[in-house]
């Protein structure tokens, strides 16, 4: 669905399909594929025995016996989804592997050259990000059945048990929740378009509703994840080579580039909602401080491109915030803060897990050690995370039309 700049009475929204979002599950890759083509079978097994084999100390030979295979058979966009999950796993493991400090600095070539050119291909970095282990990592235990965390299961797991498949599924089911909400916006910026208070008050009402709803499903988490299992092994296997002191110069891909290339950990700031959502309401997070801003304009690079161009295409909108500031209507104001307020609450809770998952393991580990606990505070995207996150929270509360 683009807005149309140049012909403003022109319809202004074309298909959400355009923009790779699906009706039932948004911003997520609808009905992943499994497997690849036989001449892949290797990268798949490997993907697929990752706890065990780090767990057996044979990774890396494992990684390092691989066949250099060509990208150019992976034909469709599902395939190449899932070969750059796979190989985004494999990467991870290979870097990090036991999560004990023996890091490696180098990519081996016969990984490193189809990882780079598959990234290529579909607009993405060349390590595993969100897109990758939540939005392409699921699939329905029962295809007939409902997404639900009953009946679904992720493709590829890090050691640490069902800590995986917790934290990705419970993600990944408020992406799903929050798809309502993406079906809502062409009805806005039509109703702006067209001035209808009426149908822009229900719409943002729906809205709020459906993003109330992802707050419900993201509460889910504390039945999943167990914060010392998450902190203490999962998240190692997250983290990126862009402000990590483990690897300050980066990750050199061999055979691809001669200097080593800063590539942010997967985060939940790659995740195309919060920002769609920012921008449809008018929330300018450039006003959250100039490190936050920068960080979320970098975090696109790392979404796909299509999910990119949507959000771009919303900056070319009409503005919903200053149609109804212009409107002085106290109803639909109301509906615009409620909005506004869901944001809130999703970034409020946010807060509150990464205080349980991330900042009170860190402090019990570091135990009383002030380096390795701001250490501790760091995101996988390399940020300092509650300044971050707090800032954001901040910017999106200033945007409420009315105190209290």
């Amino acid at each position: 669905m683009a807005f149309d700049k140049g012909c403003p009475t022109a319809h202004p929204w074309e298909s959400l399909q355009d923009y790779h979002i699906d009706e039932d599950v948004g911003f997520a890759l609808p009905n992943p594929l499994e497997m690849l083509p036989p001449d892949y079978d290797s990268w798949i097994f490997i993907a697929k025995n990752l706890p065990e084999l780090i767990k057996s100390g044979q990774l890396r030979a494992e990684v390092e016996k691989l066949p250099m295979l060509s990208v150019d058979d992976l034909q469709g966009h599902r395939a190449q989804r899932l070969a750059h999950l796979a190989l985004g796993y494999i990467t991870m493991a290979y870097v990090w592997g036991q999560g004990d400090g023996d890091v490696r600095k180098v990519l081996p070539s016969n990984i490193a050259i189809p990882y780079c050119r598959l990234s290529e291909k579909l607009g993405l970095p060349p390590i595993l990000v969100y897109a990758d282990c939540v939005l392409a990592n699921w699939k329905k235990k029962d295809p007939d059945g409902p997404l639900t965390y009953e009946n679904m299961e992720i493709l590829f797991s890090f050691p640490g048990g069902d800590c995986s498949k917790g934290f990705f599924l419970v993600s990944l089911l408020v992406e799903i929740a929050a798809a309502s909400a993406i079906k809502v916006i062409p009805t806005i910026f039509n109703a702006v378009q067209h001035q209808d208070r009426d149908t822009l008050q229900k719409a943002l009402l729906d809205t709020a509703s459906c993003l109330h709803k992802a707050l419900e499903v993201f509460h889910q988490i504390h039945d999943y994840v167990d914060p010392k299992l998450f902190f203490n092994v999962l998240r190692i296997y997250l983290s990126g080579w862009k402000g990590n002191p483990q690897l300050p110069d980066g990750l050199l891909y061999e055979g691809v580039w001669d200097t080593p290339r800063k590539c942010a950990g997967g985060s939940a700031a790659q995740s195309s909602i919060f920002q769609c959502f920012d921008v449809l309401l008018g929330i300018q997070q450039r006003d959250s401080g100039e490190s936050a801003a920068e960080f979320l304009q970098d975090m696109r690079t790392y979404m796909p491109p299509a999910h990119r161009d949507f959000i771009r295409s919303l900056e070319s909108g009409p503005s919903v915030r200053k149609f109804v500031l212009s409107e002085e209507d106290a109803g639909l104001q109301e509906a615009y803060d409620k909005c506004v307020n869901a944001l809130v609450s999703l970034r409020s809770y946010h807060l509150q897990i990464v205080t349980k998952y991330v900042v009170i393991p860190a402090r019990q580990q570091s135990k009383g050690d002030k380096v390795a606990e701001e250490q501790g505070h760091k995101g996988t995207g390399g940020t300092s995370l509650m300044n971050f996150l707090k800032s954001v929270r901040s910017t999106t509360m200033k945007s409420l039309l009315k105190e209290g």
